[in-house]
């Protein structure tokens, strides 16, 4: 390994730690100027865009697994803003942050950075797969709550209240930014256009009906993971 290799996995591994924080502290400041949902879900995407980055990291399988060391540091930081934080003085000074999650399951984030590290450990080197488990929550999902809230008039409740124009919204949202995000991942991974296709259409159905069923807040786990392990099944393990 060269040290020149070793350096830009270093700064590439800062660039990320400072865009996570400064996303994470954007949110907190912005959090009192939007409704609490819109700045959850701001904060979801932002973090969720890590994905792009990943495929620059050249070190990203166990036991040098860069990717994996961006995500696991925020579980602790998350949790030390969870309800469950022995660090209550951190919780006041992060009080915009604490605010914005208190809008949703109050271990929303944790259990999103649970996702991304579980993620970022299997197929940090195949950072398509990751994509297809990140993207539905971070936009997919973001979608279902925005438009649902904004235009769902026809309600249903599985093990929550959700609508019916949200679940749609959903759907066209994931299987738009995942079909998207062939042109950043089919090109470098020698990717089947056909096949990427169908895949990102069964991720936006599976993800969509977790969405629906999961109850709140644990679709931060159910949505990534198992949109995931369907286009891996899908597209194959190249």
């Amino acid at each position: 390994m060269a040290d020149s290799e070793l350096t830009f996995e270093f700064i590439l591994l800062g660039l990320c730690y400072l865009y996570i924080i400064f996303a994470i502290v954007l949110t907190g400041k912005i959090s009192h100027r939007l409704p609490k949902t819109l700045a959850r879900k701001f904060l979801h995407i932002m973090i969720g865009n890590f994905i792009f980055v990943i495929p620059f990291f050249t070190l990203n399988t166990f036991p040098v697994n860069f990717p994996f060391f961006v995500a696991a540091p925020f579980i602790f930081l998350t949790f030390l803003v969870s309800p469950l934080s022995p660090l209550k003085s951190l919780r006041l000074r992060m009080s915009g942050l604490v605010d914005v999650t208190g809008g949703g399951h109050p271990f929303g984030l944790v259990l999103y950075a649970v996702s991304y590290t579980l993620l970022a450990l299997f197929f940090s080197d195949k950072p398509y797969i990751l994509a297809a488990g990140i993207i539905p929550l971070a936009y997919g999902d973001a979608a279902a709550s925005l438009v649902g809230q904004k235009f769902g008039k026809h309600q249903y409740n599985v093990l929550g209240k959700k609508s019916l124009e949200g679940s749609i919204g959903m759907f066209i949202v994931c299987f738009l930014v995942l079909f998207t995000s062939y042109l950043f991942f089919g090109y470098p991974y020698a990717l089947s256009t056909l096949n990427f296709a169908v895949a990102a259409f069964a991720v936006a159905v599976v993800a969509t009906i977790f969405e629906a069923v999961t109850p709140k807040g644990l679709d931060n786990l159910t949505v990534p993971l198992c949109s995931a392990i369907v286009f891996l099944l899908l597209i194959g393990g190249i």
